[in-house]
């Protein structure tokens, strides 16, 4: 649940602390149990709701649940609205764009955190649609409960929470949730993977959510690992040691070209394992290949004992 006390959870007396909130039962739960902590602990806290404008109404639905927020006193109360892009997809256009704006307005009110409310449902969620695109442990991790993102620290206190709780929680404060058509439009992937986990159970849901907090505390350590290697293998000029990346764990040397690669300035939701396996070959398949081209118009050789870009 929302931090227990200023003290418990890092913060100072008077410190703000936003909830990003949609009208669904899950953010409007937190929403609620944040406020009345909050009044307890010395915090002040704010909400921040997000209009996509990707839906008829939305802008006066969220006008609404500020208006809700001000009279429940919440202070902060802001309404952002966003223009979402087609970079990823249009789920990861929207979220994209969300996060941007929470993000701006965590700087404008000093937040100490910005708290989402994603479930345990949302994380066994997460980790299914992980499986079902092949990605590596940083996918299967699921979202963490904590992340720093430009700078704001955002936190999921609900990962161990269903989402049925909410609604009860919701039901028993007499909150009237929205109910996002979204969440059973089949055009989204989290629309068409949510059927399958209600199906499986909240016993296999909790093992979803447990699977997704050992891998990301693997995948943690392994992440830990591959910075110091990333620091030794580093040139003057900012190219990779061919020697010292040969010395490396398979897993802890594609970690390093990942990193290295972002140090380069490829956009991440570009990044594919291709492109990994394509700088690896370098180093454990090196028959005198050609350049491997990166997103963003980056190329990388192997020369004079060194991975480098080239133009």
């Amino acid at each position: 649940m929302p931090p227990a006390g200023s003290s418990a959870a890092g913060l100072p007396a008077g410190g703000t602390v936003l909830v990003a909130c949609s009208g669904g039962a899950d953010s409007l739960a937190l929403a609620a149990a944040t406020l009345f902590v909050a009044r307890r602990t010395g915090l002040r806290c704010g909400l921040v709701t997000v209009d996509h404008g990707l839906q008829e109404g939305s802008g006066e639905r969220a006008a609404e649940l500020g208006d809700w927020a001000v009279e429940r006193g919440f202070a902060p109360v802001q309404v952002r609205s966003v223009r979402v892009g087609a970079a990823g997809g249009p789920e990861a256009a929207a979220r994209e764009a969300r996060y941007a704006a929470l993000e701006a307005a965590a700087v404008e009110h000093r937040a100490a955190m910005v708290l989402l409310g994603h479930t345990r449902d949302d994380q066994a969620e997460t980790v299914l649609l992980a499986l079902a695109r092949g990605s590596g442990p940083r996918g299967l991790a699921g979202m963490p409960q904590r992340r720093v993102r430009n700078g704001v620290v955002f936190v999921r206190p609900l990962l161990d929470v269903g989402r049925a709780e909410t609604r009860a929680a919701c039901a028993a404060e007499g909150l009237v949730a929205w109910e996002d058509p979204h969440n059973v439009d089949a055009s989204y992937a989290r629309a068409r993977v949510r059927p399958i986990v209600a199906a499986l159970g909240p016993g296999v849901v909790a093992n979803l959510a447990r699977t997704a907090r050992l891998v990301g505390a693997d995948a943690d350590y392994l992440d830990g690992l591959a910075a110091d290697a990333l620091g030794k293998a580093l040139s003057d000029r900012g190219g990779l040691s061919v020697v010292e990346l040969a010395r490396m764990a398979g897993p802890i040397r594609t970690r390093v070209l990942h990193a290295w690669a972002l140090r380069l300035g490829v956009p991440g939701t570009d990044l594919a394992l291709r492109h990994v396996d394509a700088l690896d070959a370098l180093i454990v398949r090196w028959h005198g290949q050609g350049a491997v081209a990166l997103p963003g118009g980056l190329a990388v050789t192997r020369t004079g004992g060194l991975l480098q870009t080239c133009h």
